[in-house]
């Protein structure tokens, strides 16, 4: 069987393409929490990124369009969680519903951030920057603490539109 391949410039007409193409590329799934003055609120993620081990950043990128988009550019403090491949439910909930925390088991941390139990890691951020990049914000946080869990749950993985796990044990 041989794959048809097709080479497009960017532009408006081929935006369902690009999008294609990204989606190609398979990403952990994550949920990030903050703390407004009305409540918790979450977001699901696959723009998750590690950039620099000193200082200790990380990456992740919410849509301009979404309504919760101006909160999480806003905050001081934040919190991503590394989702396990069992918490499908937890990544569809806050994907359509960042409100709502009822039902799951939560705290908040030292900076006032809602951690999620039962996540494969979480890091505990506060905001180092916010850069524009197109319809999206590069949120960059600077980890002031981290959990690890001892666990050997494989992650939930994004790609193609659709959420899975990896087929192969770690190395």
């Amino acid at each position: 069987m041989i794959d048809e391949t097709v080479t497009f410039e960017p532009g408006a007409n081929r935006t369902r393409d690009l999008r294609r193409a990204f989606g190609r590329f398979g990403t952990g799934v994550t949920v990030v929490t903050i703390q407004t003055p009305d409540g918790p609120m979450g977001m699901t993620a696959n723009s998750f990124s590690s950039i620099s081990l000193d200082p200790p950043l990380v990456l992740w990128s919410p849509g301009k369009a979404s309504r919760r988009h101006d909160a999480f550019t806003r905050t001081d403090a934040f919190c991503i969680h590394i989702l396990g491949h069992d918490q499908l439910p937890t990544a569809m909930h806050f994907a359509e519903n960042g409100g709502a925390f009822g039902g799951f088991d939560w705290t908040l941390d030292a900076q006032g951030a809602p951690v999620l139990q039962g996540c494969l890691a979480v890091f505990h951020c506060t905001m180092h920057a916010v850069h524009p990049a197109g319809d999206h914000s590069l949120v960059l946080g600077l980890v002031r603490q981290f959990t690890l869990a001892d666990t050997t749950r494989t992650g939930l993985i994004f790609e193609q539109g659709r959420y899975g796990i990896a087929d192969a044990a770690p190395q």
